[in-house]
């Protein structure tokens, strides 16, 4: 069997390849500028209250509506009340929180201790970029215990997936991304032809 190549065959594969080359680059910063988005916009959060008093996102979720949160707390009964933050309520926490963190008086400067933060460190946590700027967001977005803190104390679904947190072990093999994007774990195929 015979192979025949020409400069057109070549050239239409290799153009090819470029193109989705190029396609896949910009895939790529399309998802970042929709986390950027995302990180910025306002949020619904719901804050449940733990047994040592801490508080961790349960849900969280973009809206177009003003910033807003429901707070879920137990009694000594351990009846569950809740109450509702409007956005100027959180923007007070947040602030404080956040003029507390530039002290270096704030939760968020150290390594978490445990699950939970208290109910500002959360708010500012969770929506600072929301709350108060996109400014304070980046510089929240920058700085690593922050970021520890959030996977600490996030445990909505948006939270893991806006940041690609899985629930696998640390210790588990790494996926290869392949060369149209999808990720697949790595495998050997192999294959022969005989009498061509």
């Amino acid at each position: 069997m015979k192979h025949i190549f020409s400069t057109n065959t070549v050239a239409l594969g290799s153009m090819g390849l470029v193109i989705m080359g190029a396609l896949g680059g910009c895939q790529g910063t399309q998802e970042q500028e929709q986390t950027q988005a995302a990180e910025g916009q306002n949020k619904f959060i719901v804050v449940e209250q733990l047994s040592g008093g801490k508080y961790v996102v349960v849900e969280e979720m973009p809206t177009t509506g003003p910033s807003r949160a429901i707070i879920r707390e137990k009694d000594e009964n351990g009846t569950v009340h809740e109450r509702i933050l409007s956005e100027a309520e959180m923007k007070e926490l947040a602030d404080q929180e956040y003029k507390k963190m530039e002290e270096g008086k704030s939760e968020l400067n150290a390594e978490p201790q445990g699950e939970g933060m208290g109910l500002a460190g959360t708010i500012l946590a969770a929506a600072g970029g929301a709350l108060l700027g996109n400014m304070i967001g980046n510089a929240l977005m920058n700085n690593k215990n922050v970021q520890r803190h959030q996977d600490v104390s996030n445990r909505s679904a948006y939270h893991k997936s806006a940041s690609g947190a899985t629930g696998g072990s640390a210790t588990s093999s790494p996926q290869k991304k392949s060369f149209f994007g999808s990720k697949s774990t790595s495998s050997t195929t192999s294959s022969s032809s005989y009498g061509g």
